[in-house]
Parts: C-alpha cells; sequence; structure tokens
C-alpha cells in the first residue's frame, strides 16, 4: 500500500507550499510540491537495489521560485510552442506573450503559466496512492480565454506506475494542452543521458523550421537521425545530429477500445532500470537537453546540471495546433471534458 508524507517546504505570496512524498513497497518513492505541480525527485532501485533518484530538480523551493527550464513542472495553459503567440477562435483573434526569448514564440503558457502558481492539494480518499492538485485558470489569464476549471492527480502504485492524469473544464472555447516536463535520467540524475537506449513508438515526426514551429508537414523517421523505432543508443544517434527536441507522432492505438499506447521506453543497461511510457496523447516531445548549458544550474546535492544530463518526453497535443488545421484540434469548449492520462512504468 503506497504511503503518503506530507512536510512543508515555503511559502509563497502567502501562501503555504508543501512536499509530498508517495512511497511503495518496493522501496520507489515520488516527491511532488503544489508549486507547479513540481515533481521533484522520483527514486528508484537499480537491480542489485540502490537507490538513485532519476529526475532534475533541486532541494528547496526557494531554488525553483528563481527560474528554471521546467524542471518536473506542469506545463499549461497550452504546452509547447504557439507560432508568434497568435491564434483566432471564430473570427476573434487572441495574443499570448512570445516568452522564448531564442525564438520569439509562446512557450508552455508563457510568462506565468501553471507551472507559477501554488495549487490546492488534497489526498484522494477514493484512490489513496493520489494527490489531487486543483486551480481555477481564470478568464484573460496569460492572454487565454475563458475560465477554466482544472485537476491534476499525481498517483503512485506498488506495481510501480507513476500515473499523471489532467483534467480540464472551460466555460468558453479555449486552447489546453497540458504536461508534466520531467526530466528523466535513469542512471541518475547527476549523471548524463548518452548511455541510455531509448525506443519510440513513431513512424513520423512534424518537422519544424528554424523558430521550432511546425511547417506543418508530416515527415517519415525511417532512415534519418529521429529512426527510434528500434532501441537505441542516444549517445550514438547524437553523433548523427547532436541536439534533439522534435515530436513524435504515436501510431495509432492497435486495438480500438485500447485506451492508451506506449509510446516510449528508455533503458539504462548498467543499473538496469526502465521506464514505459504509456498515455493517450497523439505524440511525444523528446527533448535531450542540450539548451541546459546556456546556463549555470546547481541541482539536488550540488550536482551541476549541464547538457545532457537530463532528456524529456513529453506526451502531449501537436505543438502550435491551434493555428494548423490538418492537426488534430486542441480547442476545448463548454460543457466538453478535456482528460489525458500518462503512465510511466518502472522497473529493475
Amino acid at each position: 500500500m503506497t504511503q503518503i508524507k506530507t512536510s512543508h517546504f515555503g511559502t509563497h505570496q502567502d501562501q503555504n507550499v508543501n512536499l509530498f512524498t508517495l512511497s511503495n513497497k518496493n522501496g520507489m518513492s515520488v516527491s511532488v510540491t503544489n508549486y507547479g505541480c513540481i515533481v521533484t525527485s522520483i527514486n528508484i532501485p537499480d537491480k542489485q537495489g540502490k537507490i538513485a533518484d532519476v529526475v532534475l530538480g533541486f532541494d528547496t523551493l526557494e531554488q525553483y521560485l528563481a527560474g528554471h527550464p521546467f524542471f518536473g513542472a506542469i506545463a499549461g495553459r497550452c504546452a509547447s510552442r504557439i507560432a508568434e503567440g497568435k491564434f483566432s477562435i471564430d473570427g476573434k483573434a487572441y495574443h499570448l506573450a512570445c516568452n522564448e526569448a531564442a525564438t520569439g514564440q509562446h512557450l508552455h503558457g508563457g510568462e506565468r503559466g501553471f507551472d507559477k502558481y501554488v495549487w490546492a492539494a488534497t489526498i484522494d480518499k477514493e484512490h489513496a496512492n493520489s494527490i489531487v492538485f486543483s486551480r481555477t485558470s481564470i478568464d484573460g489569464e496569460e492572454g487565454y480565454p475563458g475560465n477554466v476549471e482544472l485537476k491534476h492527480r499525481i498517483s503512485l502504485s506498488d506495481d510501480n506506475v507513476l500515473t499523471y492524469d489532467f483534467w480540464a473544464m472551460t466555460d468558453q472555447t479555449t486552447p489546453v494542452n497540458l504536461v508534466n516536463h520531467s526530466y528523466y535520467n535513469l542512471a541518475g540524475h547527476d549523471k548524463d543521458i548518452k548511455g541510455l537506449s531509448l525506443k519510440v513508438a513513431a513512424d513520423f515526426i512534424t518537422p519544424v523550421s528554424e523558430n521550432m514551429i511546425p511547417t506543418g508537414e508530416i515527415h517519415a523517421v525511417a532512415n534519418t537521425e529521429h529512426d527510434f523505432r528500434e532501441p537505441r543508443i542516444i549517445g550514438l544517434m547524437m553523433q548523427r545530429h547532436p541536439n534533439f527536441d522534435a515530436n513524435f507522432i504515436l501510431r495509432k492505438r492497435s486495438e480500438p477500445n485500447a485506451l492508451m499506447i506506449e509510446a516510449a521506453q528508455l533503458h539504462d543497461e548498467d543499473s538496469g532500470r526502465m521506464m514505459s511510457v504509456w498515455t493517450n496523447q497523439p505524440s511525444i516531445q523528446f527533448y535531450n537537453g542540450f539548451k541546459l548549458s546556456n546556463k549555470t544550474w546547481i541541482g539536488k546535492g550540488g550536482a551541476a546540471y549541464k547538457a545532457f544530463s537530463g532528456l524529456c518526453l513529453e506526451t502531449q497535443d501537436f505543438p502550435n495546433s491551434v493555428n494548423i488545421a490538418h492537426f488534430p484540434s486542441i480547442l476545448l469548449a463548454p460543457k466538453q471534458i478535456y482528460h489525458r492520462i500518462t503512465e510511466h512504468r518502472f522497473s529493475w
């Protein structure tokens, strides 16, 4: 039975910030704070029983408040990029902050996205292995229309399954695309990712222009640097293509009644740790953390996070879908329910 421990993590704008640690019978634990729904640590054994923390992050709330590249945080109201921070709904134009300096695009919800709020948090009485975070994103927040009611449940099972559930409802049509933005390294958060192997259940990607906005085309991965259809050693693939930040279109579910597809497998042969990612999202963004060296990040235990210290596998809707008609729509209308689920299944 999963145990949940609550501790005080600090305060932000006169609001209490807590740290919730979920632990299962197998020695696995996950810590998450209600500031930005940030997953601060995932501790799992290796094949010899040695515990390591396999996500990047910080030891204190103050470090998160000082700014960071979305370590472990929720990204929203609309994760990924929106071209020039512009979109229209029923002929009405909306303008968002272009907060990614390097590209001039809107990124992960804007200047103050969902990652920079204190969420209400409760232990789910019906699912005793879960924490439920909730808040209301008000009409006009970061330029987005509509009041959006949000719930985000994070749970850990005795089968070593870490689940991210996202729900949203709105009173006006609005784009919604929610992501957990953890940086993973199954060798340990203080190592690099080059020895890990990655497999992605995708035959196509959405290529991007120089400003990281999808062109609207669909390209096959076969015989390219993005071919992860079979397990590939990341360091070897980086010899062909050093910097990965690509959206992979997941294969359709083979069984009509299947809720989710296995989107990716990440494996560290030395430790024996494996992470299998299952989701009902249509795509997954693989980012190998090449931009981490743009700034000095001193993480947990004084570890220096540099380029390739961790990688992201962000299950999501397609980037800039709100502006590309033939991409799956991310518009949520009143009376509709947005529900996305991703499971990270760990073994060792």
